[in-house]
């Protein structure tokens, strides 16, 4: 005679759908602005990863560029005679103006990067595709 409360093998609590031994479940995503888990990908942007927007969205739900205003702005503040700035952005024609204007203006025209990564730290300038810089 078989005891009643003994269950089938395959059955019960350690059991998977074949009947085998219960897969491992996987850890879960890393909480948004944490670091991954050693040997897991990062997410990038929003948790669950967009890939139209690698680097998240604004309040617009615009995608955000790959370049940071902070780093833009600061390199056109301090390198903008030399148009870094804008190098750094891609604009490279811009960036290019900006020196000339520069040395034919002996100086004067340094005004124009100072003003420029002003704009960049407000968030006024854009990158080449139209994207909002970074935050940070």
């Amino acid at each position: 005679m078989t005891d009643p409360y003994q269950q089938e093998p395959g059955y019960g609590p350690q059991a998977g759908p074949s009947g085998g031994p219960v897969p491992p479940v996987p850890p879960p995503p890393p909480a948004y602005g944490q670091p991954p888990a050693y040997g897991q990908p990062p997410v990038y942007g929003r948790p669950g990863g967009d890939p139209e927007a690698p680097f998240g969205r604004n309040a617009q739900g615009e995608p955000y560029s790959d370049k940071s205003k902070l780093v833009a702005g600061l390199l056109e503040i301090f390198l903008g005679s030399f148009g870094i700035g804008r190098f750094y952005l891609g604009y490279t024609g811009i960036g290019i103006a900006q020196i000339a204007v520069t040395w034919l203006t002996c100086g004067v025209g340094a005004l124009w990067p100072l003003i420029d990564g002003i704009m960049m730290l407000t968030g006024k300038v854009r990158d080449p595709q139209g994207r909002p810089l970074q935050e940070s």
